[in-house]
């Protein structure tokens, strides 16, 4: 099962993440599929490949709840 989650970068303290589309068996940090865009906690600076995002929801692929907090918050 495919699903778009988080990819945890950056050090301690200082996290940075991207959205990426990865099987779900797959580690948190593997090496994902595809890149669709990244978040900064600290600052609340997000970028979003949006038109990905829903062709990969249309062919299956599930989306974790902080990911869809994420979007959520872009149309703000």
């Amino acid at each position: 099962m495919l699903k778009i989650r988080l990819k945890r970068l950056g050090r301690k303290k200082k996290p940075f993440y991207r959205i990426i589309l990865t099987d779900s068996r797959k580690k948190r940090d593997g090496k994902p599929i595809e890149e669709i865009g990244f978040y900064n906690p600290l600052n609340k600076h997000h970028q979003l490949n949006i038109a990905k995002i829903n062709e990969k929801i249309k062919q299956g692929a599930q989306i974790t709840t902080t990911v869809k907090n994420i979007i959520k918050n872009h149309y703000q």
